[in-house]
């Protein structure tokens, strides 16, 4: 996994916390995994023109970058990082 900058969460429902970056990829086999997206349902419109993927749990997966349209990718991340920056903190 590559990551770009970092944050140090703490669940509300649970005692887990951590660090995580605020931005990651990780190429793998079957699709590259990105790790771009808050979850808040009020970002659900950025996912709107981003191309083809799927969604698990905590990360979007696409089968090959040039499904994706990049404008849309980097308006989601820069989302993403300022969500994150303004509930976390900067690091």
């Amino acid at each position: 996994m590559i990551g770009v900058g970092s944050y140090h969460y703490k669940s509300e429902r649970s005692r887990q916390e951590g660090d995580w970056p605020l931005v990651a990829f990780s190429p793998r086999k079957a699709a590259i995994s990105l790790y771009v997206y808050t979850g808040d349902p009020d970002h659900e419109y950025l996912l709107k023109d981003l191309g083809k993927f799927t969604m698990g749990k905590a990360c979007i997966y696409v089968k090959k970058l040039s499904d994706i349209d990049m404008e849309a990718l980097e308006r989601l991340i820069c989302t993403t990082v300022s969500y994150l920056e303004e509930k976390y903190g900067q690091s």
